[in-house]
C-alpha cells in the first residue's frame, strides 16, 4: 500500500462563510481566528498549505509547530507561513486573533514579486513569528480592517484589501532583525526539508540514516542540526510525529490497535503499544477512551 503523504491544503479548501448571494473564488482568504478554528478543527494536525498564511493572536495561549519547531501561542504573537511549510497548532479553549491566507499571485498582479520573496519573515532563515506588544501595535488594528474589508456579507473590494494586506507584510518586516549568519540560515532550511520529508515518509521510514541520505548529508550532521536548531535530536523528532499521528487516529478513529500500528509501519501491535505508552504516558487504549 503507498503510504499516504502530507496533505496540502490549496485555498479552495477553505470558502468563506455562505453568504447571500453566490460569489466569485477569491485568491485570499480572511477570518476570525476562533471562527476558523471552528469551521476547520482538522488543520489543528500537521500540513501544508500552497498559499501564504498570516496568523496574530489576541487572546489565549497554546502552542504552534511549524517546521518541527514548537513556538508559544500568546497575545501579540505573529506568524507567518509560507508556502510548503508544515505546521499544526494546539489552542487553548479561549485562543483568539486573526488568520489570513493569500496566494502568491494576487500580492504580485500589485506589487513585485521580489518584494515578496524578499520578506525576512518567509525566509527559512529567519523564525517566522515574531512577538508584539499586545496592547500597543499597529498591526492589530490593520488585521481588523483587513478581515472586516475581506470578509462576507460585503463585497470586498480586492484593492483595498491588497493595500491592507501590503502595508501589514511591510510594517511587520520593521520588527525583524537582519539576516542571520550563514549557518544558522542554512541549519533551517535544512530542518525545513527535514520535517517536509518526516511528514511524507514517517509512516514507512523511522531511522536516521534514511533522511540524513535523502538531505545529502551524514546521519550526525542531521541529529546535531536537529538538535541545534529545534532541540532536540533527528530521532525523537521522528518518533514524535509518528506518536502525534498516532494519537490523532485514536481520537478520530475506531479502528483496531493492530491496524493502526500497521498503518503506522509497525508489524508488531505489542511493540508499537510499548513505544506508544513510553512516549505518551498511557496504553493506546487507555488514550482512547479518554477522548
Amino acid at each position: 500500500m503507498k503510504p499516504a503523504t502530507l496533505p496540502v491544503l490549496p485555498l479552495a479548501a477553505f470558502p468563506a462563510p455562505e453568504a447571500t448571494e453566490p460569489s466569485p473564488r477569491r485568491p485570499y482568504y480572511a477570518q476570525r481566528l476562533e471562527t476558523h478554528a471552528a469551521r476547520f478543527p482538522g488543520v489543528s494536525a500537521p500540513h501544508a498549505h500552497d498559499f501564504y498564511l498570516l496568523l496574530y493572536i489576541t487572546q489565549g495561549s497554546g502552542s504552534h509547530t511549524i517546521d518541527l519547531q514548537l513556538y508559544e501561542l500568546r497575545p501579540g504573537a505573529l506568524f507567518f507561513l509560507a508556502p510548503g511549510q508544515v505546521h499544526g497548532w494546539e489552542l487553548s479553549a479561549d485562543a483568539a486573533g486573526y488568520i489570513v491566507f493569500f496566494e502568491a499571485g494576487f500580492y504580485q498582479r500589485r506589487y513585485p514579486a521580489s518584494r515578496l520573496q524578499g520578506y525576512p519573515f518567509f525566509d527559512p532563515g529567519h523564525l517566522p513569528v515574531c512577538y508584539l506588544a499586545p496592547a500597543d501595535n499597529a498591526l492589530a488594528p490593520l488585521l481588523a480592517q483587513l478581515r472586516a474589508e475581506a470578509g462576507p456579507p460585503a463585497s470586498p473590494d480586492d484593492e483595498v484589501v491588497a493595500a491592507y494586506l501590503f502595508l501589514i507584510l511591510e510594517l511587520a518586516a520593521r520588527h525583524y532583525p537582519e539576516l542571520p549568519a550563514a549557518g544558522t540560515a542554512l541549519g533551517r532550511q535544512q530542518v525545513r526539508e527535514f520535517s517536509r520529508l518526516l511528514n511524507q515518509y514517517f509512516r514507512t521510514q523511522k531511522t536516521v540514516a534514511f533522511y540524513a541520505e535523502q538531505l545529502h548529508i551524514t546521519p550526525n550532521h542531521l541529529t546535531a542540526i536537529c538538535q541545534r536548531v529545534v532541540g532536540h535530536p533527528a530521532r525523537d523528532l521522528i518518533l514524535a510525529r509518528v506518536m502525534a499521528e498516532a494519537q490523532r487516529q485514536l481520537h478520530h478513529s475506531a479502528g483496531s490497535i493492530a491496524q493502526l500500528a500497521q498503518a503506522l509501519g509497525y508489524d508488531d501491535a505489542s511493540y508499537f503499544s510499548r513505544a506508544f505508552k513510553k512516549h505518551v504516558g498511557v496504553t493506546p487504549e487507555a488514550f482512547r477512551r479518554q477522548r
